[in-house]
């Protein structure tokens, strides 16, 4: 694995350099990579990558003039990923400008059920079965398109932000050479379009044209890898449903919000409290993990569950109307040093997140599943009906831990190895990652 010579190497090469002086950066600095990489919830991940940033004369520096990233990858368990991505405070001045371009073909994604605690998890079921079942897949092919503009209030540290995205998802059933496609495949996606949870007008997915609209507060002197400082966003989006016409108006508030104390020349705490909720509005189903946010620090942010919220959860394993989370770690800089003429740093996080559905999605429609006597699953002998799958249980937090270990490159690219441990079986088990930045 490339990226885990490239750790190797690094680690070498502080044994001689960390008493060097950093380099101040100027021009272009690029660094094409092989995406590999690994997630529990997607499998391996393999293809190609690179960051390109412009440091100009370096008087920004550690901040970029301007960065460009892309991305051709596949994971082994059927997803593709293409992305292209621009980011620059200096591009237009007083302006910051940002947009991305990317397509996700998730032929096996993730499906649990809507509102948490309320949907039964079963982790021997959570894969492709001998018998080519898959409980817990879908698909889920994802088109955005997206850009979003940034200024400031003068010459505080208050700003606004607004931006618009569009969205074109087709939904259905998993599609996978393991998967028997016969009548006895049944997923729970399907059993929630039999029941009516999901209604027959967004089952196939659908088209939205998002707007969003907000303030910003950054006091932060180092966006991509803080030491210090506040970074507070509020805004609302939202999408009128004049394109697919499904009655799936809906209109949302965000609030994020991010506190990085120095306890010392190299240890940092940091601290992420969220909320996405509904304001108004019906949204479809298959938006309802999407994250919205001003600065992409994901390629696909997503959740609640795993890479992007709850680390070892598994992949967006809550979805609700509603919801909250929180992250908390420490960022402890052990090595800093000069190798291929670039400032290296290595980093290692133990955090705690935790998260919860705050206001639940079609409960009651959910209800109806307990008039269902269909058998869908054979676990230990035990059979499970449709029924089971609503478990009747009120919704409650949702905790894990772990720790992961950074590779940062002139304070801006970072290669992140992460794990973590859910608290509770019925959220997973064990949940890796190999990828890229800090989750916040």
């Amino acid at each position: 694995m490339r990226k885990m010579i490239l750790a190797a190497a690094l680690i070498a090469g502080c044994i001689f350099t960390t008493n060097a002086q950093e380099i101040t950066k100027t021009g272009l600095n690029f660094g094409p990579l092989p995406a590999v990489g690994y997630s529990s919830d997607l499998g391996w991940h393999y293809g190609a990558l690179t960051d390109i940033y412009w440091y100009g004369d370096g008087s920004t520096y550690p901040e970029y003039m301007w960065k460009a990233n892309v991305e051709i990858s596949q994971y082994s368990k059927g997803n593709t990923v293409l992305h292209s991505f621009f980011d620059s405070k200096y591009l237009i001045p007083g302006l910051r400008v940002s947009g991305a371009v990317s397509w996700f073909g998730n032929k096996t994604d993730n499906f649990y059920g809507f509102n948490g605690a309320s949907s039964l998890y079963l982790p021997q079921m959570d894969k492709i079965t001998e018998d080519g079942q898959g409980l817990f897949l879908m698909r889920r092919d994802i088109f955005r398109a997206q850009a979003c503009l940034q200024g400031t209030f003068g010459e505080s540290n208050w700003g606004w932000a607004g931006g618009i995205t569009f969205w074109s998802i087709k939904t259905g059933h998993s599609v996978n050479k393991g998967l028997s496609g016969t009548a006895g495949d049944v997923s729970i996606y399907d059993l929630y379009v039999r029941n009516g949870i999901i209604p027959e007008a967004e089952k196939n997915g659908g088209q939205h044209l998002e707007f969003k609209a907000g303030v910003v507060y950054d006091t932060r002197d180092h966006e991509n890898n803080p030491t210090r400082g506040t970074n507070i966003e509020a805004y609302v989006f939202g999408s009128p449903d004049f394109i697919s016409k499904h009655d799936n108006d809906y209109l949302k508030l965000a609030v994020h919000f991010k506190q990085f104390f120095p306890l010392s020349d190299r240890l940092v705490f940091g601290a992420h409290l969220a909320y996405q909720g509904l304001l108004a509005g019906n949204m479809p189903y298959y938006m309802l993990q999407t994250i919205q946010t001003i600065n992409l620090k994901q390629i696909r942010p997503e959740g609640l569950g795993s890479t992007s919220t709850l680390r070892g959860t598994v992949y967006n394993r809550l979805q609700g109307n509603s919801y909250a989370w929180m992250n908390a770690e420490l960022r402890w800089t052990f090595a800093k040093f000069r190798w291929i003429n670039q400032n290296w740093a290595i980093a290692t996080n133990p955090f705690f997140d935790m998260g919860m559905i705050t206001s639940p999605y079609r409960l009651e429609e959910m209800k109806g599943l307990l008039k269902d006597n269909t058998a869908v699953a054979i676990v230990d002998g035990k059979t499970y009906s449709a029924g089971d799958f609503y478990t009747q249980q009120a919704e409650k937090l949702h905790m894990s831990a772990g720790a992961g270990l950074h590779f940062i490159m002139n304070q801006n690219f970072n290669i992140n190895f992460e794990l973590g441990k859910c608290f509770d079986p019925n959220d997973g088990n064990i949940g890796i990652n190999i990828g890229l930045n800090y989750i916040f």
